[in-house]
């Protein structure tokens, strides 16, 4: 892993294609728009209205989107969906050798299906951009952004692309995917696993809360508000999460079984005094 630290260098204006305008691409758009980048966009659903109000071209079929000859085609689906849409694209209808990034929780699955689907002259650059609408709203200084070369010739798009996080003041780590994927099991995914469970105990605020506890609260909501898919796909699409969430379960039950122990223990010294 290695972290950049050097100073943004000059970069140029971006073509950029964007397959799926959910929240999290949106969120991206508005820097990328600021910065000057050129963006289309192409999704399931409709969202004409909001790309002529962000002023990002909005194309009702993909085919028209990998015609337009982009620099950059960055996919913004889902975890579970990237494999179908990948499949589901007319890769035949680009025009020239592209730069296919992706901006998944996860990298190897990514990585995987970029190389098997993508014809070999296009470029892939896997990222994860580790934050999102709420940590980035005030801005994405000092915030993670990993990546890996995966499969680069074309260095000036790529640094450009680049350049639109370090510019930002992003954290700009360079690591392998299943660096990132094994780190990330035992972070994000762990984080997602707890507020999943405190939700499930319907944890509430109470009158008497301590700093600790308003902080697991604060998860459990903040949790809670990503759907479900999301979650999923951090434990489906990631090879590393089976085995921390295993991890967890021995975890839990080291912990009761020294609760138990001390009880026990109690309990047999006042059964002592007793006699």
């Amino acid at each position: 892993m290695s972290v950049s630290s050097s100073h943004p260098a000059a970069s140029r204006n971006l073509k950029i294609g964007i397959v799926g305008l959910g929240p999290f691409a949106q969120f991206l758009s508005k820097t990328m728009i600021r910065q000057g980048h050129i963006l289309r966009a192409a999704s399931r659903t409709d969202y004409s209205n909001l790309c002529a109000q962000m002023g990002i071209s909005f194309f009702r079929n993909v085919d028209e989107l990998l015609e337009a000859e982009n620099d950059v085609i960055l996919i913004c689906t889902s975890i579970l969906s990237l494999s179908e849409v990948l499949q589901s694209l007319p890769l035949h209808r680009l025009k020239r050798p592209t730069l296919f990034v992706d901006v998944l929780s996860v990298k190897e699955h990514p990585r995987n299906v970029l190389l098997q689907v993508l014809p070999e002259e296009s470029d892939v650059l896997c990222t994860h951009p580790m934050f999102g609408s709420d940590s980035g709203k005030d801005g994405w200084k000092d915030l993670n952004f990993m990546y890996e070369r995966v499969r680069i010739r074309d260095e000036d798009t790529c640094s450009s692309f680049l350049q639109i996080f370090e510019s930002e003041g992003c954290r700009m780590l360079e690591m392998s995917c299943e660096e990132h994927d094994k780190m990330a099991a035992r972070s994000q995914f762990i984080t997602h696993v707890i507020g999943r469970t405190l939700s499930e105990m319907e944890i509430q605020s109470t009158s008497i809360d301590t700093k600790g506890f308003e902080t697991l609260v604060h998860l459990k909501e903040n949790t809670v508000r990503l759907s479900f898919d999301l979650f999923s796909g951090l434990f489906l699409r990631n090879r590393f999460a089976q085995q921390e969430l295993e991890n967890i379960e021995l975890a839990f039950n080291k912990v009761k079984q020294k609760l138990v122990e001390k009880m026990n223990e109690e309990q047999n010294l006042n059964n002592s005094t007793l006699r």
